[in-house]
């Protein structure tokens, strides 16, 4: 129930107000039936504009850091995103892929729609990373349709770091469903669900622009922060 008030009364319209989005594409979300919402991830803001303008209810899957800050302002945190309709995932250990596989597939078996960002995190310097395959193993194991969607100027109103967004226009773009009923039966094969995944990043690559990483957006902010602790900036 919470989660209408929060969508149809308190947020939705507060975010429409304020950042004016320009939607494309908005008829291809399917009006019912299971179906994948995957999107490039540039701010932390995404997470409430996406959700707000889509009529139907979509479930995403969150970094677990999310529902478990300590004290009173982490329990209105991880209440709050439950509310807003967010699954904790644990990231961490081996089997952290194999748990957002789970939890994805229980929310497409009831029908719903499900929201990912095959990227796993967002990008640090509005660059689209190499995406994850766990998005093309539910796809094919669900036998779900994959929207591809684009977030455009959501990185410049909220980059890394930024609290409090900047007030300005963005744009959400919606493609046409994806379907993978051609590679029916063989989510265990690496291969076919890695050309799954680049098939779902090529599409959103069309929507939004920018340019291509083709390595994973952790390992590389990785990579430069390790790189950042060997030459730290000299202080002037």
């Amino acid at each position: 129930m919470f989660y209408y008030v929060l969508k149809y009364v308190i947020l939705g319209p507060l975010l429409r107000l304020l950042f004016r989005p320009r939607i494309e594409g908005l008829e291809h979300i399917p009006e019912d039936g299971a179906a994948i919402v995957a999107g490039n991830h540039l701010s932390f803001s995404d997470h409430f504009l996406m959700p707000a303008i889509i009529k139907r209810r979509i479930t995403f899957l969150a970094k677990a850091e999310y529902f478990t800050g300590p004290g009173l302002k982490g329990r209105l945190t991880a209440a709050f995103f439950r509310s807003a309709g967010q699954i904790p995932v644990d990231r961490s250990g081996k089997d952290a892929g194999q748990a957002a596989i789970r939890e994805g597939l229980g929310v497409l078996g009831k029908g719903e729609l499900l929201g990912i960002y095959p990227e796993g995190t967002r990008s640090h310097d509005g660059r689209l990373y190499k995406g994850k395959v766990g998005v093309a193993v539910m796809a094919l194991k669900a036998r779900a349709p994959v929207v591809p969607c684009a977030m455009v100027g959501t990185f410049e109103i909220q980059p890394p770091g930024r609290v409090v967004p900047r007030i300005k226009q963005v744009t959400i773009r919606f493609g046409q469903p994806l379907d993978f009923s051609r590679y029916a039966g063989m989510e265990d094969q690496k291969a076919a669900i890695r050309a799954v995944t680049d098939e779902i990043m090529y599409a959103i690559l069309g929507l939004s622009g920018q340019e291509y990483v083709d390595e994973y957006a952790a390992k590389v902010k990785a990579e430069q922060a390790e790189q950042a602790k060997k030459f730290p900036k000299r202080r002037r």
